[in-house]
């Protein structure tokens, strides 16, 4: 199989679900029993397997981008932090500068006090002397002067202190806001970094589906109906390796091998193929007596939808074919394992 070609097909795969497989439709049959957990396990280790690398293609590229958004969050955190260095000096500056200019207010005002005084003593000697309480007054005049001019500089003032103040809230915030977005990003960082040291691989989730396939097989053959499968272009499966057959058939086709085959198949066809196959006795005669290897019934996996006949170009598999080939170097990776004894036949045991 062409690596790159496989990747391409992995990335896509990382938007399905098991549920999603479309040209999959369920077939019509009685109330779907409850599939054993078993068997929803061995599916599900299947759909890991074959979207692994997806996943990892996908948590690598979401680590690139948070790693740029942390970098980027942590400039910006920076430049809060100076913003508001900053304005916390301007603050204590224009504070200074306010209560400068409030004690200047208040010597005005006592200076201006001590002018009226001084104009009010003035008015009272005698006799009269015009001339002083001329200049007493123009004292007055001046002070007042004097206290108004820094009681307009000290609204002014005020103005500066609460501006100065609103910047200094602002930077603080931003600084607070920012940081707390930085230790977010950074905590999504190490938690997608985790999930990648922490990832399984396909070989991996593959390993475990095999060991409890044979499982699969015995708990579900007991409560199986034909509501547990369901058609994969044409070739009806048990639901629980739909996605994964699906996969085998799309794979192979883009390495340009068309597959297909015989799935799931009732018992009652199943003692027919006994019939025609020439098995001495339909009941007890072991497979390999017939004419054609045929299961005795109820105990094939076709009766439960976990095995296929394949085929390729509407042909059965032959051990010289490339689809033989094909599938000797990759239907493990999607579960299914070949009967040695039968090219064309596939299940998840082997069986």
């Amino acid at each position: 199989m062409k690596k790159r070609n496989r990747g391409i097909r992995l990335i896509a795969a990382a938007a399905l679900t098991l549920g999603s497989l479309a040209p999959v439709a369920a077939a019509p049959g009685a109330a779907q029993a409850a599939v054993p957990g078993v068997a929803k396990n061995y599916a599900s280790l299947m759909y890991r397997s074959l979207t692994a690398d997806a996943t990892m293609a996908n948590l690598r590229a979401t680590l690139v981008k948070q790693q740029a958004d942390l970098k980027k969050r942590s400039a910006d955190a920076t430049k809060a932090q100076k913003a508001s260095v900053g304005a916390q000096k301007k603050l204590a500056t224009v504070a200074a500068g306010h209560a400068a200019v409030f004690e200047k207010l208040k010597s005005a005002e006592r200076a201006l006090t001590d002018a009226k005084n001084a104009l009010a003593r003035q008015s009272k000697q005698k006799p009269r002397n015009n001339a002083a309480i001329a200049r007493a007054k123009r004292a007055v005049t001046a002070a007042t002067t004097v206290r108004d001019a820094r009681r307009t500089r000290l609204h002014q003032a005020a103005a500066e202190l609460r501006s100065a103040k609103k910047i200094a809230g602002v930077t603080t915030s931003a600084v607070v806001n920012s940081l707390a977005s930085v230790g977010q990003t950074s905590a999504a960082v190490e938690q997608t970094q985790n999930r990648i040291a922490t990832a399984g691989t396909a070989a991996g989730y593959a390993a475990q589906a095999a060991t409890i396939s044979r499982s699969v097989v015995d708990e579900v053959r007991p409560v199986f109906t034909v509501a547990d499968t369901t058609s994969v272009y044409g070739t009806t499966v048990h639901k629980n390796i739909a996605y994964a057959f699906k996969r085998l058939i799309d794979d192979a086709k883009a390495d340009g091998i068309a597959l297909s085959g015989g799935g799931f198949r009732t018992k009652e066809r199943q003692i027919e193929l006994r019939t025609i196959n020439g098995c001495p006795d339909v009941w007890t005669a072991p497979a390999s007596s017939c004419r054609v290897p045929t299961a005795i019934p109820g105990r094939s996996l076709h009766e439960i939808g976990l095995a296929v006949d394949v085929t390729s170009g509407g042909r059965t598999l032959t051990r010289k074919s490339k689809a033989f080939e094909w599938m000797t170097a990759h239907a493990a990776e999607y579960g299914f394992v070949n009967l040695p004894s039968e090219a064309w036949h596939w299940s998840i045991t082997g069986g």
